[in-house]
């Protein structure tokens, strides 16, 4: 079956890209994780189950890009008002599909991209010479949309209030003026209590589940925690590929998933 548009290689988090952002910004996992569940919509992953990024389409900054040429004939997607969003998932991509037909660009760069929800319009900032080069990256890995998030974060000037847990002083530049409306900077408060006094997210767990949630296997939250919603995915899968069936995470069977998404 072929890919439908946006959807890469759709690689999950590794412990190198992890590591490589908390040693950027100073700060441990659980800071990473606590962002990363406020910025994502269930189940907490960078991408949907058929392989795409998760994003969200701003119809304001649409309107603004395009001098609102757009307002009138195709409302819905080209608004001064921000809002006006609908449902996560595909939804955002046919409101990205309509903008792409008026104009590609000022699409890309009005819909917020991956784990950290990287606004296209800060392609440059994140490190990127085109909308485009920025959307190739975040189609391909999780490691990649965490390092654009690291980057506009750095860029923005508030790895310190990060590192310092200011949650109002990042959510007012990361989230925008309007953040205390949005509740984020409580969000990220209570997701970060959660990691630091909780069980943080294993890396490889996690990457199987995101694996057998491509497959069409229901694991749950994408969290990286090894329990019977996880194991039962993980046996559906091994049944219906003649392996062994485990009540752990296996090499073999982590091989299979990988090979079943990549082809």
């Amino acid at each position: 079956m072929a890919k439908p548009p946006f959807c890469g290689a759709a690689i999950p988090l590794t412990q190198t890209g992890l590591s490589s952002v908390c040693k950027a910004l100073d700060v441990g996992v659980a800071e990473i994780w606590a962002l990363v569940f406020t910025e994502c919509d269930p189940p907490y992953a960078g991408f949907w189950s058929d392989g795409r990024p998760q994003i969200l389409y701003e119809q304001h900054i649409f309107h603004r890009l395009t001098n609102g040429k757009f307002d009138k004939t195709n409302p819905d997607i080209s608004n001064p008002r921000p809002g006006n969003y609908g449902a996560s998932g595909s939804h955002q991509y046919d409101r990205l599909e309509e903008a792409i037909g008026c104009d590609r660009s000022a699409a890309l760069e009005s819909a917020s991209w991956g784990m950290g929800q990287t606004l296209g319009e800060n392609y440059r900032e994140v490190g990127y010479a085109t909308p485009q080069d920025l959307v190739d990256r975040m189609v391909y890995s999780e490691d990649a949309q965490l390092a654009a998030m690291m980057n506009e974060i750095k860029a923005s000037h508030i790895d310190g209030a990060f590192a310092a847990h200011d949650w109002k002083n990042f959510a007012r530049v990361y989230n925008g003026a309007n953040y205390a409306e949005n509740h984020y900077d409580e969000h990220l408060a209570s997701w970060f209590a959660k990691f630091s006094s909780g069980t943080l997210p294993d890396v490889h767990v996690r990457a199987a589940q995101m694996y057998l949630l491509y497959q069409g296997f229901d694991s749950g939250v994408i969290d990286g925690q090894w329990g019977d919603r996880t194991r039962s995915a993980m046996n559906q899968f091994q049944v219906g590929k003649g392996l062994p069936v485990t009540t752990s995470l296996d090499d073999d069977t982590f091989r299979a998933l990988v090979s079943a998404w990549t082809g």
